[in-house]
């Protein structure tokens, strides 16, 4: 067997991974993330039905998208005829204090004190990457704990709302609502009337088609309304909800905000919990446009009803809470102790957001699609190089979520209408995957990322052949693999002038890092060539990829590191696309070369991290979590990214996780809520038998 292929044997994978399982059981209880964050995660499945706090008190400003924009939530509580706001910025209404908040990779924890109760809200979304089904359902759960902490009695009521800005793109949008039994549960709806269905694609967009529901499994003391704004106002007046729903619709978002609401009547609370929940869902009919193709949601595959959908999401509720609060502490223990408590944190608060930058669907077979969206970035659908940095994330937790973005792609770049002899950008802008528009498209080579893209997709399957201990998926579409490795072979170890994933920076010719990423994706069609039986081919490729690895050494080394690019001495870069060469075991280039530039990295950091290159101050949060995982100490490790957890809790940008920041000041040059922050877990891959851990619980 040639050296090249260093995937540990499968007993010695078993074995250490039943091993850090017992450590993992042995260990302390881990900790969630306490410290301010730029934004709060409440409600995350997708592009579109995605849900922030923007500010540390819940109670400091509404609820907003990730982009912005307000899809208000309120909260109120109702103490002895005294009313108090937890969640929404309704100036009115005297604050309950705000003791703690808490975020879990599948829970945000908010606890409240005042008026002689504490409360405890959970917004619980059960994104569980190893079960497809639960991590499709576009469930929420809201819940409450009151209990008396001053030893007298109280009587308490509660009320929630959501409004009709989550299911509409402006407050020019007009929506109807209404009610329906949905087995034992009351669950009120609220949609445009309008219903244009995959009807327009962009970036700054909200959904407006399809339907919020609040439901309310049968509990004692409740009521609800589908109302206006009244409805709140009635709550804080005297308790009470309107008799009667309000019927009159259609109305623009605007007038009167309609939204759905929830009174319950906790009766006299005291030291024992009180507790009561609500399912926050959302039903989008059809989620994506395919190849002209209309997609559902994967847990519409097999033909469930959005009724079904609730009830069976009711029903596992209890045995859900239990595995997601058994995951976060799992997961949080291996973060810790892979990258440390801050490190940890950051990967943490990374982790809804990575799932909910994606939509997973259902193609005509009910094979899993997964597409990803580049928020705020310029809003195509499936980039390739938005995938290749949030790769790491399914890697590890599910490597089937990673095929599941190459199948489209891999599908797509096989039809005849893609004429170019490198890997597409894109499918097209989200939601509808019909075809790339970046750059030339289909039309022209101009503006193309031909290297990038094509060393992306070998390096991510070569990947996946690892974690699924499998070829099936390269084999499946070696005819396309092959034709990129040639275009490699030919034009990757000095790149001409043109665009890589990181395009904001402009076109670059004889890109030293992008020639990297070359000679690793020509490593890694030398491992799948072997993995194959294709040992002529794995023999020659793995010969021309260690003679270009030391081709690179002789012509980007400036001294005491090496050039931004080949013709531009004193000039750096951060080298990230070198993390493979020690995840994948390649092993092309020379230790020393890692060494030199940790050693020059060192030096030139800045407050809140190492810039991308020489060029500007700015840089990407995934790109410095890669580049510190070239080191295999700890320490080297902990100096690099420990900056960033400076950036996530002082940022003065308060928007979802941004990857694009200014290492001065730690504010957003742009992006945010993207996927790509997914990337962070790239740590946990260097670790084989973690990897192998994680990546087995899928199978």
């Amino acid at each position: 067997m040639p050296s090249f292929r260093s995937r540990p044997a499968t007993l010695k994978f078993c074995c250490a991974s039943i091993l850090l399982s017992l450590t993992a059981q042995l260990a302390p209880a881990q900790e969630p993330v306490t410290v301010r964050t730029p934004a709060t995660p409440l409600v995350l499945h997708d592009p579109y039905f995605s849900v922030w706090s923007f500010d540390d008190e819940l109670t400091s400003g509404p609820t907003r998208h990730w982009t912005g924009t307000r899809q208000q939530m309120t909260g109120l509580v109702r103490v002895d005829g005294k009313t108090f706001r937890f969640i929404g910025d309704e100036r009115d209404i005297p604050v309950l204090k705000q003791a703690s908040r808490a975020i879990w990779p599948t829970r945000t924890i908010y606890d409240f004190e005042g008026a002689g109760i504490h409360l405890t809200l959970t917004f619980f979304t059960p994104a569980l990457p190893q079960d497809l089904d639960v991590l499709s359902r576009p469930v929420t759960y809201v819940s409450w704990d009151v209990r008396s902490i001053d030893g007298q009695p109280h009587a308490t009521s509660l009320y929630f709302d959501a409004t009709s800005q989550l299911a509409s793109n402006t407050g020019d949008d007009t929506v109807v609502w209404g009610r329906e039994r949905v087995g034992d549960m009351q669950a009120l709806r609220v949609g445009t009337n309008a219903q244009p269905v995959l009807a327009k694609s962009g970036d700054n967009l909200r959904i407006d088609w399809g339907w919020l529901y609040l439901a309310v499994p049968p509990q004692p003391g409740v009521d609800t309304a589908a109302s206006s704004y009244e409805a709140r106002e009635q709550f804080a007046k005297d308790g009470s909800l309107p008799a009667s729903d309000d019927l009159d619709m259609p109305r623009a978002v605007k007038h009167g905000l309609p939204l759905l609401a929830v009174r319950f009547d906790l009766g006299g609370v005291g030291s024992a919990p009180v507790s009561r929940r609500v399912l926050l869902a959302y039903d989008d009919i059809y989620s994506i446009e395919y190849l002209n193709r209309r997609l559902r949601a994967y847990w519409r595959r097999n033909g469930m009803t959005t009724a079904e959908m609730l009830q069976k999401a009711e029903a596992d509720e209890p045995s859900l809470r239990q595995r997601a609060e058994a995951f976060d502490k799992e997961l949080v223990s291996d973060l810790e102790h892979e990258g440390g408590s801050h490190y940890a944190q950051l990967a943490t608060l990374a982790y809804q957001q990575t799932i909910a930058a994606h939509k997973l669907v259902a193609d005509v077979d009910g094979t899993p699609m997964l597409f990803s969206k580049e928020n705020f970035s310029n809003g195509c659908i499936d980039t390739v190089d938005v995938t290749y940095p949030s790769a790491p994330f399914f890697l590890l937790l599910n490597p089937a979520l990673l095929q599941a973005q190459l199948e489209p792609m891999f599908a797509y770049a096989s039809l005849a209408r893609w004429r170019w002899p490198f890997a597409p950008h894109d499918l097209g802008t989200y939601p509808l995957a019909d075809g790339q528009v970046y750059g030339g498209g289909e039309r022209t080579e101009e503006d193309q990322m031909p290297v990038e893209e094509s060393g992306n997709l070998i390096i991510l399957t070569n990947a996946l052949a690892h974690a699924q201990n499998s070829g099936d998926f390269a084999q499946k579409y070696w005819p396309l693999l092959t034709k990129w490795a040639e275009y490699l072979k030919a034009k990757g170890l000095d790149p001409e002038n043109q665009l890589s994933t990181d395009d904001f920076a402009g076109h670059l010719p004889h890109n030293t890092n992008l020639s990297i990423k070359a000679i690793e994706a020509l490593g890694s069609y030398a491992q799948l060539a072997d993995r194959l039986g294709k040992k002529q081919e794995a023999a020659e490729y793995r010969k021309l990829a260690e003679q270009m690895a030391a081709k690179w050494n002789d012509m980007a080394l400036d001294g005491d590191h090496y050039k931004l690019a080949f013709d531009q001495p004193g000039t750096w870069s951060q080298k990230y696309n070198l993390v493979w060469d020690r995840v994948l075991g390649l092993h092309l280039f020379s230790p020393e070369i890692v060494n030199t530039e940790l050693a020059f990295y060192m030096k030139h950091q800045n407050a809140f991290g190492l810039p991308l290159d020489n060029r500007k101050t700015y840089t990407k949060l995934d790109w410095i979590v890669w580049t510190a995982t070239l080191s295999s100490k700890q320490s080297d490790f902990v100096a690099l990214t420990d900056p960033l957890h400076k950036y996530m809790t002082e940022s003065p940008t308060r928007v979802p996780l941004s990857d694009w920041f200014e290492t001065t000041d730690g504010r957003q040059v742009g992006f945010q809520a993207r996927s790509v922050v997914g990337g962070v877990y790239i740590k946990m891959l260097a670790d084989p038998q973690m990897w192998s851990k994680w990546a087995g619980k899928a199978r």
